[in-house]
């Protein structure tokens, strides 16, 4: 399969990127990936919105600017900061023109306070903006003919010089293997997307999708493309105790923000003790509060107290929470929530310029599974959204350029060779697999979790090299399935988080080795 443009990854980065490029050039030919259902991924869990200044009465661009520095402990790179806060506004009503809806109130846009912001200025719809955001750009989609979608594909790898006879440092396309035949495809393309997300998967508790596996970070790992900043990994102050149909289930930041109270088990209102936000601090310093009241009491959680929530508000405002904690009998808001961290956003990733082009030429990165300078150590809340779409604009404008200078021709892609691996053992089923897959996760979890420490990362170091081992051993004697592929991609990032973590000398943002705080 040939196409000028490859996008890999249907959440509101792919989706936003494909939209466009085909207003701006109905000519582009696209292919767009979809791991699962092109509605799955982590866009539709977003329930809080985007971070967007919209009310410049009160709110403005330096605060908004201000805020996320502070979030960002300092690592921020100020100038990405400045123009995704100030491109932010005119991104949104694109999404609105695109078919999108936001809660309104009184004709304006209904905007509520999250952790770390100083102004109301999170735009939402109720309590499943994502979901909401997700629907409306897969509307969008289907209108271009020039887009054909590829459902239940997952990426194997990148391909480079490594599959050619040039050596010009360039992306020419990517293998993806079907879920359903378990087949390979070589696609060759001008332009390559990664729009894959992050790889919260890693962690046996997390706000993500199990397909949340970090393939676009393994693809670009092996393909030896730069990545920093990894180990920061932002965990979710308030993750629903129970699971929900095997999942864990988000409560957003703006429960806190319309009046919710965290409470011990002794019934104590905890978060004053450690900043003066309480709980509308930023989310690392949220979260390991959490972890440090659970670790002094008996109970594996904390709780939310609800009550000062009218009834009405939840049955509008959180309509989803309200009807999940019902079934599982937590009668809001008379009854308080459990709730405990986890791990959910990825603040580093495949290294980018302002235009989202990694230092591979033609490879292009956005999204979670981009490190653009914006998040620092810790992500503000609700600016990933706003991050996708600034960053999907700029690249599509980027790329519309880069399209019309001299690339190599099409019979140049046609020599690159089909993938050779399908001539091994047709093992499709491996059980080993999922045992593997679970005890990484307990080894993230473990020892790379929101408290880490200095012996804990060498004791992590030496057990992922001999999951990487076996997983090697796998991959050379068997017929590559989907499973192993998504194994094989946490194992490459999370040697490399551990690589990364080691050589951290300070704690800063979300990043916290107990070490260096004695």
């Amino acid at each position: 399969m040939f196409t000028d443009v490859l996008i890999i990854g249907t959440g509101i980065s792919g989706l936003s990127f494909a939209i466009k490029l085909a207003l701006n050039d109905p000519k582009i030919s696209m292919v767009l990936i979809s791991k699962d259902q092109v509605s799955e991924g982590n866009t539709k869990y977003a329930q809080g919105g985007i971070a967007v200044v919209s009310d410049f009465q009160k709110d403005s661009f330096q605060k908004h600017i201000k805020d996320t520095l502070i979030a960002g402990d300092g690592a921020c790179d100020p100038e990405v900061v400045k123009f995704v806060v100030e491109e932010g506004k005119d991104r949104l009503e694109e999404l609105i023109n695109w078919g999108t809806q936001f809660d309104t109130q009184q004709e304006n846009l209904h905007l509520v306070k999250e952790g770390g912001h100083s102004e109301k200025r999170v735009v939402h719809y109720k309590d499943h903006t994502g979901l909401h955001i997700q629907q409306a750009l897969i509307n969008k989609i289907k209108s271009f003919p020039n887009i054909k979608i590829l459902e239940n594909h997952t990426l194997v790898d990148l391909i480079t010089d490594h599959h050619s006879s040039k050596k010009s440092n360039r992306c020419y396309g990517a293998y993806v293997i079907s879920k359903e035949k378990e087949s390979i495809l070589k696609i060759n393309a001008k332009i390559t997307a990664l729009c894959t997300g992050g790889n919260g998967s890693l962690y046996a508790h997390s706000t993500n999708p199990a397909i949340a596996t970090g393939d676009g970070l393994g693809a670009a790992y092996r393909a030896k493309v730069h990545m920093d900043k990894l180990p920061y990994v932002q965990f979710h102050p308030t993750a629903l105790f129970h699971q929900v149909n095997g999942n864990t289930f988000l409560i957003t930041e703006a429960v806190r923000g319309a009046g919710a109270k965290l409470r011990n088990s002794l019934g104590e209102r905890f978060m004053s003790k450690y900043d003066v936000r309480k709980e509308l601090a930023p989310r690392d310093i949220v979260a390991r509060a959490i972890q440090r009241e659970i670790h002094k009491q008996k109970e594996k959680f904390v709780t939310l107290d609800c009550s000062d929530i009218d009834l009405e508000t939840w049955e509008k405002r959180f309509p989803n929470i309200y009807e999940t904690c019902l079934k599982l009998d937590i009668n809001l808001p008379k009854d308080p929530i459990p709730v405990v961290p986890a791990a959910h956003y990825f603040c580093g990733g495949i290294q980018v310029n302002h235009k989202s082009e990694s230092k591979l030429k033609g490879l292009y990165a956005i999204g979670e599974c981009s490190s653009t300078g914006l998040h620092g150590a810790n992500r503000l809340a609700s600016n990933s959204l706003l991050e996708a779409l600034v960053f999907s604009h700029r690249a599509a404008l980027d790329v519309i350029i880069a399209l019309k200078k001299t690339l190599p021709k099409k019979s140049f892609y046609e020599a690159i060779p089909e993938w050779i691996g399908d001539t091994y053992s047709n093992s499709v089923e491996i059980k080993e697999i999922r045992l593997l897959r679970l005890r990484l996760q307990e080894v993230m979890t473990n020892y790379l979790g929101i408290f880490k420490t200095t012996e804990g990362l060498k004791k992590a170091d030496v057990e992922m090299f001999e999951i990487y081992k076996r997983v090697h051993e796998i991959y050379n004697q068997h017929k590559l399935t989907n499973g192993l592929c998504e194994l094989r991609n946490m194992v490459s990032i999370a040697h490399l988080i551990i690589q990364q973590a080691q050589s951290i000398t300070e704690n800063k943002g979300v990043f916290y080795n107990q070490d260096y705080a004695k």
